[in-house]
């Protein structure tokens, strides 16, 4: 990286400093005034010396950073709904899967329901305190309880609950409730803190998310490849979720000390007083929403129906779709169909979508074609629902009586869901003045869990539909 690169969030961003926007055109303007001897002497820029010298990343030690905090930030999530085996058993008090039981049927909408009405209450409060309640605070605070919370899960693994099913469940998901809302306030402060880096960090961080959701399905698939006991794959599968959280937690305090981040953190704040008016919002004070909502509003909704759709079918519908040769007994269709086609599919091909918006960031934060776009993958519910789908208790007819077709919707809907919720989530942050960006952050990781919150409840309404 060129020593003198003047700090921009990216060449693709229509984001541009305000103060040095100004500066520019002050200079340029008084340049009629100056001898033409003074040209010929190094111009002396008034930006501070953080603005005018950028540091590398070395090692892309701080893309990494921000990248394992993606996967940390959603890996409650993703563990608790892909130990599906395991709930079942606990929930039913028997290993037989083929055994109903009303708690397990819609657990994943319990959980969904459970997880996202308190997230979108934390990021509520977040956004509230942002500056009041520095990032460190909250993230770190976040961290510990949502540590707590898995320690406690992990010990509960090995105790029999056959004889309190009803608390084991209501204790399960208030656990998802806390461990959600702090994930959702370590979430959205990690979003508004990489809205003041270029946006390689801002997309470092949304796939890292991606990629927590890859190695929790890939770990999922080794336990019950590995072992047949459910209560062994459970302690091994929540012990690892306990050692990465406390990763997250050391990784985070290193990344102060690294120079690069300490650059941007205090180009941030390198900003003279009263040159932005209204638009600053001083130390203590709630930043203005409705700036935020004029600049990002379009967004944000955006942000908000993608995984409102998402949610909306995975994972209450598609972990339900089930092989069409389950009869015939072959592990792949009883045992590895479900991990397989509806988590780890899905959730390579979200992957692979938000890493693709490294290289590719079109349409634009303007383009009418992203809200055209985002709508268009409301197709993906019905065509999910008509899959084999069981229990089917009013729909009977499965349209799409083959496996192939549920590895191909899933495939699209994984993939669409991490480009086009990738796209608006990084232009937010930079479509704003560089000091809204924390805040701005906030509001769009409010925008995804608002959408998360209503497609749970939809998806409550579409498996009992089904």
């Amino acid at each position: 990286m060129d020593h003198t690169q003047p700090v921009l969030p990216s060449v693709n961003s229509s984001y541009l400093p305000p103060l040095y926007d100004q500066q520019s055109l002050t200079e340029d303007e008084e340049s009629d005034d100056i001898s033409p001897s003074a040209t010929l002497l190094p111009k002396i820029s008034s930006a501070p010396l953080a603005v005018r010298y950028s540091p590398e990343d070395s090692y892309n030690l701080v893309y990494l950073t921000f990248f394992l905090m993606g996967i940390g930030s959603l890996l409650p999530w993703n563990f608790f709904i892909m130990a599906k085996h395991y709930w079942l058993y606990k929930l039913s008090n028997s290993t037989d899967q083929n055994e109903r039981s009303s708690l397990g049927d819609y657990f994943e909408s319990y959980l969904s329901i459970a997880s996202a009405v308190p997230s979108v209450v934390c990021l509520i409060i977040s956004y509230f305190l942002v500056n009041r309640l520095s990032p460190k605070v909250r993230i770190m605070s976040s961290l510990i309880v949502m540590l707590l919370v898995f320690v406690v899960t992990t010990v509960l693994v090995k105790v029999d609950v056959s004889e309190y099913r009803m608390e084991f469940f209501a204790g399960t998901l208030a656990s998802v409730a806390v461990v959600s809302g702090a994930s959702n306030i370590f979430c959205g402060s990690m979003f508004g803190i990489s809205g003041y880096f270029p946006m390689r960090i801002s997309q470092a961080l949304i796939s890292g998310q991606a990629m927590g959701g890859t190695l929790t399905a890939l770990a999922s698939i080794v336990t019950l490849a590995v072992s047949e006991d459910v209560t062994t794959d459970a302690l091994s599968y929540f012990l690892s979720a306990d050692i990465f959280i406390l990763l997250c937690i050391i990784s985070f305090l290193l990344l102060p000390k690294y120079a690069y981040s300490r650059h941007y953190m205090l180009a941030a704040t390198a900003v003279s007083p009263g040159t932005l008016s209204e638009e600053r919002s001083p130390a203590g004070e709630v930043p203005p929403l409705q700036l935020i909502i004029k600049k990002a509003g379009v967004l944000g909704l955006c942000v908000f129906y993608v995984f409102f759709i998402s949610i909306s079918v995975f994972p209450s519908v598609s972990s339900g779709i089930q092989s069409m040769n389950k009869d015939s007994g072959s592990p792949w269709a009883t045992t590895y169909f479900v991990p397989l086609t509806s988590f780890f599919l899905y959730n390579v091909a979200d992957f692979s979508g938000r890493l693709l918006t490294a290289w590719v960031q079109t349409p634009g934060p303007t383009s009418r074609v992203l809200p055209v776009l985002v709508l268009g993958r409301s197709m993906l519910v019905p065509l999910l629902m008509f899959c084999n789908y069981q229990p089917r208790d009013h729909l009977h007819t499965v349209l799409f009586p083959h496996d192939v077709y549920p590895v191909v919707f899933n495939c699209l809907l994984g993939l669409s869901n991490g480009y086009l919720g990738t796209l608006p989530m990084i232009y937010g942050p930079k479509v704003v003045p560089r000091e809204l960006a924390e805040a701005t952050g906030v509001v769009m990781s409010f925008f995804l869990t608002l959408g998360l919150a209503v497609g749970s409840a939809f998806s409550v309404l579409i498996v009992h539909s089904i």
